[in-house]
């Protein structure tokens, strides 16, 4: 897969005084966010996150960005800004340090205790360096001043990039809630202040700014779930992302209001939250918390169970439970599940298909289609117009979400008297160059997707996702026969045999003389081989296949020459 823009050229060099920004992901999805930024031959990378698989993507666990941008200039590379610890910023950083173990990490201490915790499953020991809101750091060419942000996850962090080509601000992932859990506001006075020494690129989630308004509050959520608590009979089951630490602190405070224990579930959830507990971002009340292992020794109307799986995840806790493989839990009527996040774009029918199956077993299910039972961690559009008054960019680059979020979120900017034409509007791979206060389109480069499959990294390609969407789609077939070629004789076969689909082999034996006849003529026409011999039966089985059963199998023919 290349860049979604087959009319941009490969870009130039650099002008003199330039900065280039090169997006690796999260511009056209929401996921696998990382940039580019480089000046003076130097680079920084901001975030190196994952994006999960869908349905048309069989058997991949994880897809990265695409490294081969900077794979030959790993040693250019300055570090890895991180601005918060969710999985889809922090998750690609494991494969990154893999080609250079030695790339600093700079972030907040929640998200590089995230972070660290991972990279020790993959026996990697990176250098870290934990900033704050308000600190500075100068890394090469790069300037770096942090910015405290509001988001779902404690300790995120806006920054500002300075270069001797202008200065930047990446908003990571944010939204303005004036009432959070942790008393943790985004620092409105800061943008002002940079707003007024010269913003000349705004990079802004744009993730709700098709959303009017502002965001809900965290705090309006506790009531909910107090009310969802004090309802259920049974069991409570609570799903949520393994880092969403603000909805599992709520999670333990309404367990104690009535008197439930709880028992975080899943090897992230049980990894992140007692990091954040041990960090101090966890508050746990007294007695709360137990063991998954002796859930069984209290009544099922004393017991929360906080898991993983709230996206459809096939190998996820909650999709174990509702397709009945979980070796320890299981629900059924009188039981109360919770979907405690909100929809990413593309799980849809994951998380509707395990949503159906949990009622199938009898539970509630309660979610944020019939519930307030989670907010958003992004910026509503209302929000993103008073970042840009305040800030007063000169170009704007929105990022972080698909591309009707993209085009939403340069929408407002231009609403609030950005000029169009420095709104920059680029996908994935799209290479921004600014230069001399003006952001603009320079060119593309490769940039697709990277698929983690079991052990193996980047070498799924598409053509082999299409393989496995046949195979599951349109079934298999294989097709063997035995010719002597010196006589053109079929010695044995044709045989058929056909796999995932509804038809017994036996419907093929119509087609078996065709196939034969096929095979005859080509050998009769004297220096066949075994290709032409293979292809001449796949045309006819997959004419028959196509005309007769209204399917494209695989068709894998093979001819042995006597």
């Amino acid at each position: 897969m290349s860049h979604p823009h087959p009319e941009l050229s490969a870009p130039g060099p650099i002008p003199q005084r330039g900065l280039r920004i090169v997006p690796l992901g999260g511009l056209g999805e929401v996921g696998r966010n990382m940039t580019v930024f480089e000046v003076n031959g130097k680079l920084l990378v901001v975030d190196c996150g994952v994006l999960f698989p869908e349905d048309n993507q069989p058997g991949v666990d994880l897809i990265l960005p695409d490294f081969e941008y900077i794979a030959d200039r790993l040693d250019d590379i300055e570090a890895i800004v991180l601005t918060h610890g969710h999985e889809d910023h922090i998750g690609g950083v494991p494969y990154l340090l893999r080609l250079r173990h030695d790339i600093p990490l700079i972030g907040s201490q929640l998200t590089l205790a995230f972070v660290e915790a991972k990279l020790k499953e993959h026996r990697i020991s990176p250098i870290t360096l934990a900033v704050q809101e308000g600190q500075r750091e100068q890394l090469g060419p790069f300037g770096l001043e942090f910015v405290a942000v509001n988001h779902s996850i404690p300790d995120a962090l806006a920054v500002m990039i300075r270069t001797s080509a202008g200065n930047v601000l990446h908003t990571g992932d944010f939204k303005m809630d004036q009432l959070p859990l942790d008393g943790r506001i985004t620092d409105l006075r800061a943008f002002a202040r940079l707003g007024e020494e010269g913003v000349d690129l705004f990079m802004t989630d744009s993730t709700n700014a098709e959303v009017p308004g502002f965001t809900a509050h965290e705090r309006n959520i506790g009531p909910v779930l107090d009310s969802v608590f004090g309802q259920a009979e049974g069991q409570i089951v609570v799903a949520s992302f393994a880092s969403h630490v603000h909805r599992v602190q709520q999670v333990l405070d309404a367990a104690a209001l009535h008197d439930r224990k709880v028992a975080l579930v899943g090897r992230s959830m049980v990894r992140n939250m007692t990091i954040a507990a041990d960090l101090g971002y966890l508050k746990v009340p007294p007695g709360t918390l137990i063991d998954v292992k002796k859930v069984d020794d209290y009544p099922a109307d004393e017991v929360v169970l906080m898991c993983t799986g709230s996206q459809g995840e096939p190998m996820a806790v909650l999709s174990r439970i509702a397709n009945r493989d979980h070796p320890r839990i299981s629900v059924g009527p009188g039981d109360t599940v919770v979907f405690a996040s909100s929809l990413i774009p593309g799980n849809e029918n994951s998380v509707f298909r395990v949503i159906n199956g949990l009622m199938r077993l009898g539970a509630k299910v309660v979610h944020q289609g019939n519930a307030k039972v989670h907010v958003s961690g992004h910026a509503s559009a209302g929000e993103l117009l008073y970042c840009y008054n305040i800030v007063r960019p000169k170009n704007v680059m929105p990022v972080h979400g698909e591309i009707r979020h993209l085009v939403a979120n340069g929408a407002l900017a231009v609403s609030t008297g950005v000029p169009a034409e420095r709104v920059v509007l680029a996908e994935d791979g799209v290479v921004v160059d600014l230069v001399d206060g003006k952001a603009r389109i320079a060119g593309a480069v490769p940039c697709g997707y990277v698929y983690v499959d079991g052990s193996s990294v980047g070498e799924i390609t598409d053509a082999e996702l299409k393989d496995r969407r046949i195979l599951g789609e349109e079934g298999f077939i294989s097709i063997f026969a035995v010719v002597d070629t010196s006589t053109g004789q079929v010695l044995t076969g044709p045989h058929i045999q056909a796999r995932g689909m509804a038809e017994d082999d036996s419907v093929f034996d119509a087609i078996l003389p065709d196939v034969t006849n096929a095979l005859n003529e080509v050998v009769g026409r004297g220096n066949a081989d075994t290709h032409q011999m293979q292809q001449a039966m796949r045309r006819v089985v997959g004419r028959w296949a196509a005309k007769r059963l209204r399917r494209s199998p695989m068709i894998i023919p093979t001819v042995v020459e006597a």
